[in-house]
């Protein structure tokens, strides 16, 4: 795996066939993962339709022939995983081919392994990512109502989020009545989906859709409403969705604490947290940039996510779909001044930071008191009723100090100076200094004077990710931050490797 995502898209024909080797040692693990790391090196060819994009012919004839073998392997061995790894290789290898890929994926429908057609529902998915082909939508609708595998049906399902990510409020509405089926698979997948395509929105309708997947009778439909919850959560404040998100937030907190809920409703509420706080709450799911290109690496890094279902180490991978929400902006020299500033038009409570979770303290026991007897209590109410006279005594001959005109009129400075900050509104506006969090909701209300020193090349470019400024003063001195140092190429800085040792699962 490690070997595939550093080669990712890389057609190396050397690694391909190291690959091959550890895929026919017919190690069930070791071969899913030779696998995939196939799929990822020949990410986005289309060898499986002879369009390889290598400059020598006789490699990309060796290529694709490589690939024929991959296919004829997935019938000849008894591993499920390989067989899936198989799938989802061929799933990559598709990435972005559209209808060049309809051959391999009509291929890879009709077979009678459920695991295959597993594969070309993200075959599908991947092939037409992005373009929202009605053709892509119908057969994923199609495998989703009526294939007779599970799995199979929920993988159609999400594979729509894929093909519809740039027109997500579409998604709901596709699988609003797939949220209502009697197929647990296919409600899992729908949340899931809805998730994916709504990510970063805190759209409260989507939330509303979601709500009864919470209190699913199946743990993992749970989890699918728990992590597509977090997914529209993402980036969101506290004030989001009239404060529904600290209930949100409560929940996960609960569902991990309570020793009672099963183990996969518990694993969604753990990952929920994760997603919800990605990267410091500074990164976004996102598979498409700012301009409308697809990030390849994104949807690879998601895809393979979404196989934790079957393997727990794809976890890791949900940090491939991550992108930082930041705007940078950098002169020629690619340095940052600070003098470079933007104003968000918009309460600045809108899009901060949701508040840090606090861990409760617990409760001191409190002692049990001991019984008194009625004549004790008696006693004590007498001396109680001789005390309170003695003070009432007092009192009438000594009398109370009444406060200095001084103390009053420093009280009464105090009480309106609170109430004053008590009163003051929060600001419509504010100011961000470069460089700064900018999330993705949060762009549009953003906007850069173009009268200071320093203003972006293209003007009508949203401030939002890295902005090339230039430099209207140039002669002037400013203070910029960020030096860039070049990559060490020398032996000087790597780390000494560890001596050797053995090991024994025995040992202590």
């Amino acid at each position: 795996m490690g070997v595939g995502l550093t080669a990712m898209g890389t057609n190396n024909l050397q690694i391909l066939q190291e690959l091959k080797e550890v895929l026919y040692t017919d190690s069930a693990v070791a071969g899913e993962a030779a696998a995939l790391g196939i799929g990822l090196v020949l990410v986005g060819s289309g060898v499986t339709n002879l369009q390889a994009n290598t400059a020598d012919i006789s490699d990309s004839l060796e290529i694709s022939e490589l690939v024929r073998e991959l296919q004829n392997y997935a019938k000849e061995t008894q591993h499920e995983k390989i067989i899936r790894g198989i799938g989802m290789a061929l799933a990559l290898i598709n990435y972005g081919q559209e209808d060049k890929a309809a051959d391999t994926i009509h291929e890879m429908n009709r077979d009678r392994d459920p695991i295959i057609r597993y594969g070309a529902q993200y075959a599908i998915g991947l092939a037409f990512c992005g373009t929202g082909s009605n053709k892509a939508i119908r057969s994923l609708l199609h495998a989703a109502v009526s294939d007779v595998n599970d799995d199979v049906r929920a993988a159609a399902v999400i594979s729509l989020a894929f093909v519809l990510y740039k027109t997500p409020e579409r998604v709901p509405q596709i699988v609003k009545l797939l949220l209502e089926s009697f197929n647990p698979h296919v409600r899992y997948a729908s949340c899931m989906a809805v998730g994916i395509a709504m990510a970063g929105s805190g759209d409260a309708e989507c939330v509303t859709l979601l709500e009864p997947m919470l209190s699913d009778m199946t743990d993992f439909v749970r989890q699918g409403a728990l992590l597509g919850t977090s997914m529209i959560y993402m980036q969101q404040s506290d004030t989001c969705n009239g404060r529904k998100i600290i209930q949100f937030r409560e929940k996960l907190s609960s569902i991990i604490a309570d020793k009672h809920q099963t183990l996969l409703t518990k694993m969604g509420a753990v990952l929920g947290t994760g997603i919800i706080d990605a990267g410091g709450r500074n990164c976004l799911l996102d598979l498409g940039s700012l301009h409308g290109f697809t990030k390849m690496t994104n949807v690879v890094g998601l895809t393979l996510w979404l196989q934790h279902w079957h393997w727990f180490p794809m976890m890791h991978m949900f940090c491939l779909a991550l992108t930082p929400t930041v705007t940078i902006g950098l002169n020629k020299d690619m340095k940052f001044p600070k003098s470079f500033t933007m104003e968000c038009r918009a309460k600045q409570s809108t899009f901060s930071y949701p508040k840090r979770s606090e861990e409760k303290k617990e409760e001191k026991k409190k002692r049990v008191e001991t019984v008194a007897l009625s004549i004790t209590s008696k006693v004590k109410a007498r001396l109680a009723r001789k005390k309170a006279k003695e003070e009432v005594v007092s009192g009438s001959h000594g009398g109370h100090e009444e406060p200095t005109k001084a103390e009053a009129m420093e009280t009464d400075e105090v009480d309106v100076v609170t109430a004053k900050k008590k009163r003051e509104p929060e600001p419509n506006s504010f100011r961000m200094i470069n460089p700064c969090r900018v999330t993705k909701a949060q762009a549009q209300y953003c906007e850069i004077d173009v009268a200071q020193r320093y203003r972006p090349i293209q003007l009508d470019d949203k401030p939002y990710g890295v902005i090339i400024l230039t430099d209207s003063q140039p002669s002037e001195i400013d203070t910029c931050m960020g030096n860039i140092f070049p990559p060490s190429m020398g032996a000087d800085d790597e780390a000494d490797p560890p001596e050797p040792f053995e090991w024994s699962p025995d040992s202590n």
